[in-house]
């Protein structure tokens, strides 16, 4: 017995020192790296083999078990291993043959503003979406040559999700409100902000400039004349009126995407800019099940949707128009095992470090004491 504690502890020390090294190395490698090298087989041995021996170490070493720190350290330990083996790639398909269920560990998902999605394209495919002018959304891969390669919704590396995301609004926070960046012909320039309808200001004594409305997505026809499009697409625009000192007036649109359509009046050159240094990104989000909206939340970096067993995290959106939002899907598949060891572990090391000696200390004090008298 006392041989096979020696190699255990061992063991131990071989097994310590090299989750070390491998934490060290992974550091260096990137994060994409690092998760395919941690989630690989060799490694899956690894972890399997020191969960084992955590809990031999139970069975061998019986202050392990007398020691309530001890104890809930080493079961935090133990936990924490099961949750990150049932929450793998490989724990996901093992899931999948013994109880049936099938969920995908990770992806990520692209939702169009005023549409729905629920395929999740997994995370190590580089892909890329178009949408035709009927609002069907392609997935397409790029290969080794960078040449697109049609995805079919019958594809193993798209999974299906049970419900539906869809995205109601997009919208980006900057730092610096949207402006109106205006130059006359004498080299004078002037930034006007906020720009708000009914908005005026003065050129200078050159002239007088009235905002008359504000778009998001510019349109206009023959029927309707300029509208706001609430349909997916991005076109800023701004409506304004300049009155001169003589008292004439002259109205057009200065668009964001388009600064020399209509970007010029008699004296004056115009900007509308509504893009600087972005501060935050939100995306409005429903859960459908059945055609019902079951959940509906904001999200922003950080602060996740969770429904049907996944966390959907604000990853990415279209950096030219503002249509889509990239969300990155997790499965929460072992998560709660991984904190509920995680707390175990704290509270075994506060209770063995700092409580238990306090505890023994007022014991002996207290016996003291009664001797003493």
């Amino acid at each position: 017995m006392k041989e096979l504690k020696r190699a255990v502890m061992w063991m131990a020390m071989v097994v310590i020192v090299l989750l070390t090294v491998l934490s060290i190395y992974g550091a260096f490698i990137g994060a994409e790296r690092s998760q395919a090298f941690f989630n690989s087989v060799p490694l899956a041995v690894y972890w399997i083999f020191f969960a084992l021996l955590l809990i031999v170490s139970l069975f061998l070493f019986r202050r392990l078990i007398r020691v309530p720190g001890l104890l809930l350290i080493h079961l935090g330990c133990i936990a924490i291993l099961a949750g990150g083996l049932w929450g793998s790639g490989d724990g996901h398909k093992l899931r999948h043959k013994l109880l049936g269920r099938e969920k995908m560990p990770s992806g990520m998902i692209t939702v169009y503003e005023g549409l729905s999605e629920n395929r999740v394209v997994d995370d190590k495919i580089r892909s890329a979406y178009a949408i035709d002018p009927n609002n069907n959304v392609t997935i397409y891969e790029f290969d080794d040559h960078g040449h697109p390669i049609l995805l079919t919704d019958e594809d193993p590396r798209i999974f299906h999700l049970p419900f539906e995301i869809h995205l109601k609004d997009f919208r980006i926070e900057y730092y610096d409100p949207p402006h109106l960046l205006v130059g006359a012909a004498d080299g004078k320039s002037w930034e006007l902000k906020p720009i708000e309808t009914d908005a005026s200001f003065q050129l200078d004594g050159a002239a007088s400039l009235k905002i008359l409305n504000t778009y998001k997505n510019f349109k206009i026809d023959m029927d309707k004349g300029a509208y706001d499009d609430p349909h997916p697409g991005s076109n800023p625009a701004v409506h304004i009126s300049i009155t001169y000192p003589d008292g004439t007036e002259h109205k057009q649109y200065v668009f964001e995407m388009y600064p020399g359509h209509f970007g010029k009046s008699k004296e004056f050159t115009l900007r509308y800019v509504t893009q600087g240094m972005v501060k935050d990104f939100f995306s409005d989000l429903q859960v459908i099940v059945d055609g019902k909206v079951v959940l509906e939340k904001t999200i922003e970096v950080n602060h996740p949707l969770y429904y049907g067993g996944y966390h959907f995290y604000q990853s990415s959106y279209d950096d030219k128009a503002g249509r889509y939002t990239v969300l990155s899907v997790t499965s929460d598949s072992g998560l709660m095992l991984v904190f509920a060891g995680f707390a175990l572990m704290c509270v075994g090391a506060v209770y063995h470090l700092w409580l238990r000696p306090i505890i023994a200390h007022f014991k002996t004090a207290k016996q003291r004491t009664a001797h003493g008298n």
